[in-house]
């Protein structure tokens, strides 16, 4: 494809496939988008901030900044949806979420969608003609509530669910880690045996 550059790129739009309450808001994850940047839109669209006032002086609004928006109301829904590279970022964008606010239900539906490519010749009087390639992308719908799914839906997961398993994860991290630690400590230990042995001399 030396001869080539691409010209355009068209994504057939996949349709959200989960039925929303009204203002539901929509994270769309891109490749390149920041995580930092996703969780701070999505946390603070799911979870409340505390008011900072102090010893009652304060007026009860949030101070966004001299520049910062207006706060937007809290909603009970976010869904985040992702295409081709995107969808593992948004994967751990949701999960975040859920281990920031707790008692999240989730649900989880995998699509596809055609990406087509138009590559032009990069010199016309060669002879070469335009391509069109077209290729499936994986596409990914998470929809976090705060109210009750239904749960006989494929791709549910009820709030709560991995906590016991990271737990478990990170106790035998930490064993594992303890115990690699204590062979090491056999040969200091020899080495001041050794020490006193020699003062006895």
């Amino acid at each position: 494809m030396e001869n080539y550059s691409k010209v355009r790129s068209m994504e057939q739009p996949s349709v959200c496939p989960f039925s929303l309450v009204p203002d539901t808001p929509e994270v769309r994850v891109k490749d390149g988008s920041k995580i930092r940047n996703l969780l701070r839109y999505a946390l603070s669209r799911m979870e409340a901030k505390p008011q900072a006032d102090k010893d009652g002086e304060g007026d009860g609004e949030v101070d966004e900044g001299p520049a910062g928006p207006p706060s937007r109301p809290l909603c009970r829904q976010l869904v985040f949806t992702a295409s081709g590279k995107g969808v593992s970022k948004a994967i751990t964008c949701a999960e975040v979420v859920k281990r920031r606010v707790r008692g999240l239900h989730q649900l989880t539906s995998l699509a596809s969608a055609t990406l087509t490519d138009v590559w032009e010749p990069l010199e016309a009087a060669v002879g070469l003609d335009t391509l069109t390639v077209s290729r499936k992308l994986p596409v990914i719908w998470i929809l976090l509530s705060k109210d009750t799914l239904d749960c006989s839906l494929p791709g549910y997961q009820a709030p709560g669910r991995c906590d016991n398993l990271w737990t478990r994860n990170e106790k035998e991290e930490v064993g594992a880690y303890k115990r690699k630690r204590g062979g090491g400590g056999g040969g200091r230990g020899r080495g001041r045996g050794r020490f006193r042995d020699l003062k006895a001399l």
